[in-house]
């Protein structure tokens, strides 16, 4: 399958826009209603009330294209369809001594299982060479994300990364930390 992975300029940003609100549904597996991701009244999962449709959702989104140089929004497309994304951050936007912090990671469930996602993040860590975080749930819910960063990771540094449960800005997390600066 040929996969691109490209900046999404700001014409393409509903595109992320849209697969956004799948990827909430999907970090709602891994925490459920009472931990991580808050289902308001509304059916949006934000913590906010005041957030009651997809659109004003999006409107908090439009950081990730106002930042060039500091905040990257990647899509992933496989042919001609969206696949996924990611959105990666730089400082001010992630720990201290961090250069590249993945934010959000995301795969569509058509695309899960055919290679695309590990192509896609090593892609992306190959843009960039530094000092890489991301975090990822530590519940046993997330076994499939889990292995999938181990993996991953492992791979992409030849086993030369950390790997811990710490308490991090978004609560307990197990943290992959790794340098390609090699």
């Amino acid at each position: 399958m040929n996969l691109t992975v490209e900046l999404a300029a700001p014409h393409e940003a509903y595109i992320i826009k849209n697969l956004y609100p799948l990827y909430l549904h999907d970090l709602s597996g891994h925490y459920g209603l009472n931990t991580g991701l808050v289902l308001n009244e509304h059916g949006i999962y934000e913590e906010e009330p005041e957030i009651r449709t997809l659109a004003q959702q999006y409107e908090i989104q439009n950081i990730w294209w106002e930042k060039p140089g500091c905040l990257y929004p990647f899509l992933f497309k496989a042919g001609s369809l969206p696949a996924g994304f990611t959105l990666i951050a730089t400082p001010p936007h992630c720990a201290q001594g961090v250069d590249y912090f993945v934010n959000e990671f995301f795969v569509l469930q058509p695309f899960r299982g055919t290679g695309i996602a590990r192509q896609a993040a090593v892609s992306v860590f190959e843009r960039f060479k530094g000092v890489w975080e991301l975090h990822t749930n530590p519940a046993a819910k997330n076994i499939i994300g889990q292995k999938f960063w181990r993996k991953t990771v492992a791979g992409y540094t030849n086993h030369n990364y950390h790997e811990a449960v710490e308490e991090t800005f978004d609560g307990n997390k197990l943290v992959f930390r790794f340098s390609n600066n090699f």
